[in-house]
This record gives C-alpha cells, structure tokens and sequence, in this order.
C-alpha cells in the first residue's frame, strides 16, 4: 500500500524531515486531502471579525499561536485544548522571520497543524495565519517593486498552503520625522492596500482571505487615534472600488517581541496602555467596521494581565516567545542538546552580542535562531519527552484560553465561518508586482 498506510503520525514527521521543497508541498498536499475527508478546513476568520465589527460578536479575544518548534506536539496541544474548552476562535500562526530562522516553510507548517488536527480527531475551520508578512525599510528604500515582489511571492505561496489569514506589517514604513500624521502613514497605508489587492486577486474562489494591517511598529512609539484615522482615510483612497479591505488593526502599546531581558534572565516589568487598546479597538469597530484592534507581543507579559485584553475589548492577541521559553527551560529538555545549542550560538550568532551583554541576555535573545539547525535534533527527541514539554505548554494555553474568554464559543464561530474544500492550483499571476496606480513613495 506504500505511503498511503502511513500513519499521521509518520507523515508529519516524514513532512519535518523532508529536504525537499518539493516533496514537502506533495506530503502537504496529501495531509490536506486527508483533512478534508475527516471534515477538517484551513479557514478565513474575517467572516468572524465582520461579526465583531457589526457587534453581533463580542467578549472574548482570539488567540494567535505562533510555533517555532516541536509544532506538530503544540499543535495538538493546542487542539486538545479547544476540544476540552468548547472554543473555535484560535489561530495558528508562523512570521516572515520565523519561516526562515526556524526552517518551517508554508506548506510545512499547514501540514503539520492539519496532522495534528487530524491526530486529535478535530472537525471544522482551521485558522492559519501569516503573521508579520514584514516590508524591509532599507530594501524598500533601495528598490521598493524589487522588495513588493518578494512579499507576493512570500504572500502567494502562503495562501497556496492554505493560509487564508494575512497580516500585512508595513508599519517599518511609517515615518515620524514628517509633521503631518498621515504623510507619517503615507507608505505604510499604500503598501498595505496594494498587498490587499494582490491577496484578493489571488485568493481562491470563495474564499476571502483576512487581512490585518498596521499602524505602530512594536516595540516602538504607542499607537494614536489618529494614527489609526490616517491610515484608514488614506488606506480606503488608495484601495481599489469595490475590493474587501482589511478585517482588523495592529497598534503598539508597549510591549516588544520577547519582552525585555534583564541581565539576570528575567523579563522585565511591561507598562502595558489598555486605554489605548480599548479606545482604538472601540474606534476600529465604530468608525471603520473593522473586528478591532491586535496586540502583539504578549507571551512575555505577567499573567495577571491576561485578563484584561476581552475586558479591553481586544480582537485578537500574538503569542509566541513564551511557549519558546517554556520548551527550552523545562526539565525535560535534554541539558546536552541545550548546551549543544548554547555552544552553536556562541560562534554563528556572535554578531549579535552586545557589549556588556551578560550570557543569560545573549542566549536569551538568540536562541529562537538555532531552532531551524536543531528542528531534526528537537523533533528526534523521544516522544516520551516531546509528550512532558507539550504537557507543561498545554497547561499554559489552557490558562491563556481561559483568561482570555476564548472558551465555549464553538458555535458562534460555527455561525460565521464558511467552510470551504479549496482545489489547489499552480498561480502564474503571482509573477510579476502588481501595477495599479500610483506607486509607494
């Protein structure tokens, strides 16, 4: 019977271990097939986040899981959870950045969450997201149709490995040298509306994709209301008549990715603007029809804060160092591949380094570099010990679901959410940037 008796289990691991871009978009497809059958659908969400745009939705935020490593063990996890707690708002999500430092391509990570849906005896919509799909600004700068094509390569191998959830970020573009808020947003809102037209005009038949936009960089200064009115107003000019626009904002409101390490390890304390997020997520809604505002990077922050995003009114929220940290700081994690890890980081990420920066904040801030070299090292670890680590992760998603409302809410995703089975095709249109207008400047 050859592959076809392979057990899901072996054709994810065989999908990890594959070298092969090819083989890997085969076994991906294959995974896919087999979802399908047992009633499983990567998904757009936007449906869901009009609903809470409209308010016929609302009291609770969606969580967004990125997975560097050891996913197919979290991706169950994370099913395994939503089972348990009734929930049907949760997404799964991989960054620009983290498909090359981690070694998870698209069609990878699309059939490693569909096995383990799979695994886990799931039915219904699967959400996978592109998160920070990223402009670069001195690429942009040098040759801006140049670094625009890469992101709709980037974007239309994405949507072809079932990610039918796109966040734009081209908030690296927002320049607040100029005195006038929206010239400051200029680049950032026609960037993201040319990379909402290529999303649509790829997109597969009934299906449409959601698209997040962003106004503040983070890590950097605190998102306004009228940062929010400058790039709607100027976003909604430049996108085409008649095309579906974004379905949701990302604003910064105090955190960075990974928080902030001190130099004994520690992650130090965050001033989080809640004001903020509930006042631009409210304007979001009221004023644009979006589903409201995002946060990113909160894995690090305190968990007594958690709560306080539904209260908030925040749509949706990234999640991703702290799973990273809880994987190699367990006591199930092989002290030999740690320190194998340490030893590889100390020579290919030594650039890194800053002066007086104490090993703790090194190996802290560069780690999540080696977990593409050690992918085959993690995963070949035996599954007694993947199964230890996945259950200490497990233990924090389902407190995350649980204080971020993300519970018994199966039906009303159930209600919004089309299911759609999508026939993969091969896209020659994907080719060449798109020419609609004036361009970015």
């Amino acid at each position: 019977m050859g592959r076809k008796a392979l057990s899901i289990d072996k054709l994810a691991m065989e999908l990890v271990f594959a070298d092969d871009a090819s083989v890997k978009k085969e076994l991906s497809k294959k995974i896919l097939n087999l979802a399908y059958k047992k009633g499983i659908f990567p998904s757009s969400i936007h449906e869901l986040y009009m609903a809470f745009g409209k308010g016929e939705v609302s009291g609770f935020t969606v969580p967004a899981i990125n997975l560097r490593s050891m996913s197919y063990d979290l991706a169950r996890a994370i099913f395994r959870t939503a089972i348990k707690n009734n929930s049907g708002a949760f997404i799964f999500e991989i960054a620009k950045s983290e498909m090359g430092y981690t070694a998870q391509p698209p069609a990878e990570f699309t059939g490693v969450v569909l096995s383990a849906a799979i695994k886990e005896g799931w039915q219904g919509p699967v959400f996978i997201q592109a998160d920070h799909t990223q402009v670069n600004l001195k690429k942009f700068k040098e040759d801006l149709d140049k670094e625009l094509k890469a992101l709709q390569d980037l974007i239309a191998d994405a949507v072809a490995g079932g990610f039918y959830n796109i966040d734009i970020d081209s908030s690296t573009l927002v320049d607040l040298s100029k005195k006038e808020i929206k010239k400051q947003q200029k680049d950032n809102y026609e960037v993201c509306a040319r990379l909402t037209q290529f999303i649509r005009r790829i997109e597969p038949k009934g299906v449409t994709v959601s698209v997040g936009g962003e106004i503040g960089e983070v890590g950097h200064t605190n998102s306004t209301p009228e940062d929010l009115r400058a790039f709607m107003e100027g976003y909604k000019e430049r996108l085409r008549k008649g095309l579906v626009g974004i379905s949701k904002i990302s604003i910064q409101t105090g955190t960075s990715h990974g928080g902030v390490v001190k130099a004994d390890g520690s992650i130090a304390e965050v001033k989080l603007d809640f004001n903020t997020l509930k006042t631009i997520s409210g304007i979001a809604k009221q004023e644009f029809g979006l589903g409201g505002a995002v946060q990113h990077g909160a894995s690090t922050l305190p968990e007594d804060m958690f709560h306080k995003f539904p209260e908030n009114d925040t749509l949706e929220v990234h999640l991703a160092t702290g799973f990273q940290n809880i994987m190699f700081d367990s006591k199930h994690f092989p002290s030999d591949l740690k320190n194998k890890i340490y030893e590889w980081l100390k020579t290919n990420a030594s650039l890194e380094r800053k002066d007086g920066e104490t090993d703790e904040q090194f190996f802290y801030k560069t780690r999540k570099k080696a977990l593409g070299p050690f992918k085959k090292d993690i995963m070949s670890l035996t599954q007694d010990i993947r199964d230890k680590i996945a259950f200490e992760i497990e233990e924090k998603f389902d407190f995350l679901f649980k204080q971020l409302d993300a519970v018994n809410n199966r039906s009303v995703v159930d209600k919004y959410v089309t299911l759609k089975r999508v026939i993969v095709r091969s896209r020659k249109d994907t080719k060449e940037v798109e020419h609609d207008g004036e361009g970015a400047d």
